[in-house]
């Protein structure tokens, strides 16, 4: 194993030199993506429909083809699934990612094609560990096995040969045996779809195995790695795995789980990603900083709309040349599965150009602007990481609206928030949290002046598993499925307080 594990490492770190090459010509890999891409698919309807042969810029890419979203696409969608062909790329489509839903359907199913799922999210996955070898030249990561926390498929009845499920699942399906067999426990258990036999099975069989990396959102990960320290009356799992280095996990924001992870496995090491249905984005590069590398060679084309452009009817769109640091942008994307120029409702800043290292700072849907607050995800996660760090707290799962203005009262925003450690003190919790919020955003800090607009926010300390039997009453427990963090609306924090009646 040792000598495998010398030959794998050795090949992962080429890689690097490849990386490198869009690092120093970012613009030109991008350009020849963007050209590549709609060449493949110059015959197909969309290809056809808006003269994909003719583009031959990207000006001429931006006036020529509208912008969408889900709802534009769901028709053309929705034939695919039947077994329509050559609409959107020329490939066959056998695979559709199952995701959150929109206002309209409770799930949206995300075409991938052969070229997306290797030449994207396998890519993706390999430079994942190539960037690992790269820090930790003399790593032993492929001596052992790995644990994915993967969803489920199930078979598309309108087409023979057609799947829909997690993306997880179709990626860990479609895996060569050669790297199957380094996975634990197998596929039978993995791909269950009933998530709480599924732990039970997956903690009972990994305790005896090698496990030298783990993959998987937090929250899902967090709860095996509890049984598995429950089952075997561990302290800590470098007492259950020796030989545990690597964590790699994306999806949603780690800052709640660090502190929880760190106690449970003080050795790992993480690297973080940012990925989902529509595509493979962004690795952590270096280890000591946390933002993405926006990764240039998998097949997509970015766009990105600045947030002065958000609400307007056709806004104003930039390529990767024209962003600036320090400003918000929602990500458009044109991929090697059809989505083209394709709104995916992230949102990202940059922190640097060239190199492109960007950061996520929330959705383009999900955040609070009742009260001209523009509250959004970032805030919200730093002004957390800050009030558990001054208070010892830990943070299972939460999830925040706003209470509308009602006669004679301030409106105010309520915070539900599930804790594995609870603080001391609610109430200088959250005021820790408000603190925070106004030092990070002024727009917040102006409409709390003096209570004028907005009030003191109110937190409401919830049960353990109160969000994990909130998701399960939704029929959405594992999987890519997330406890949504900010609204607009009150919808998710009034179901979740209806599960506590």
């Amino acid at each position: 194993m040792a000598i495998l594990n010398s030959l794998i490492t050795w090949r992962m770190k080429k890689r690097i030199h490849q990386i490198e090459l869009f690092l120093k010509f970012p613009n030109e890999v991008q350009k020849d993506c963007l050209l590549s891409i709609l060449e493949k698919a110059k015959n197909t309807e969309w290809g056809q429909r808006y003269k994909f042969e003719e583009i031959k810029s990207y000006e001429e890419f931006k006036n020529r083809v509208p912008l969408q979203d889900y709802e534009s696409l769901k028709q053309d969608i929705f034939r695919l699934r039947n077994g329509d062909k050559n609409i959107m790329w020329p490939s066959e489509i056998k695979w559709f990612a199952k995701s959150s839903g929109t206002t309209n359907d409770k799930s949206k199913f995300i075409p991938v094609s052969e070229e997306s799922l290797y030449d994207c999210h396998y890519k993706g996955g390999k430079d994942m560990l190539s960037i690992f070898c790269n820090w930790m030249p003399n790593t032993q990561v492929f001596t052992g096995k790995t644990i994915t926390m993967g969803g489920s498929s199930q078979m598309n009845p309108n087409v023979k040969g057609s799947y829909t499920g997690d993306l997880s699942a179709i990626l860990i399906s479609n895996l060569p045996f050669w790297i199957t067999r380094q996975q634990a426990p197998g596929k039978d258990i993995v791909l269950m779809d009933e998530w709480e036999e599924k732990i039970e099975k997956m903690a009972s069989q990994v305790i005896s195995e090698n496990i030298t990396s783990v993959s998987g959102v937090p929250s899902w990960t967090q709860i095996l790695f509890e049984r598995v320290l429950d089952i075997t009356k561990s302290s800590s799992l470098d007492e259950v795995w020796p030989n545990l280095e690597l964590y790699m996990h994306g999806a949603v924001s780690f800052d709640p789980f660090r502190s929880r992870f760190q106690e449970m496995a003080p050795r790992l090491n993480y690297l973080e990603t940012y990925n989902a249905s529509e595509g493979f984005f962004g690795i952590q590069y270096e280890k000591e900083v946390s933002d993405f590398l926006l990764m240039l060679d998998y097949g997509i084309f970015y766009e990105f709309i600045p947030q002065s452009e958000w609400e307007k009817d056709e806004p104003d769109v930039v390529s990767l040349s024209q962003v600036n640091i320090g400003e918000k942008y929602a990500l458009v994307i044109s991929t090697n599965a059809g989505l083209w120029r394709y709104q995916i409702g992230d949102t990202v800043e940059f922190t640097s150009i060239y190199p492109f290292r960007f950061r996520i700072v929330g959705r383009t849907k999900h955040y609070i602007n009742v009260f001209g607050e523009e509250l959004m995800i970032d805030n919200a996660l730093k002004a957390l990481s800050i009030a558990c760090e001054k208070t010892g707290a830990e943070i299972n799962e939460w999830t925040a609206a706003p209470s509308v203005l009602k006669k004679a009262q301030n409106g105010f925003h309520e915070w539900l928030i599930e804790f594995e450690k609870s603080p001391e003190n609610l109430d200088y919790f959250m005021e820790l949290i408000d603190n925070a919020l106004k030092s990070l955003n002024s727009d917040y800090e102006a409409k709390r002046h003096k209570d004028l607009v907005l009030g003191m926010p109110v937190l409401k300390s919830v049960p353990k598993r109160t969000f994990y039997n909130w998701l399960k009453s939704k029929g959405k427990l594992g999987g890519q499925n997330k406890v949504p963090r900010l609204s607009n609306s009150r919808k998710y924090v009034e179901e979740v307080l209806k599960i506590l009646e």
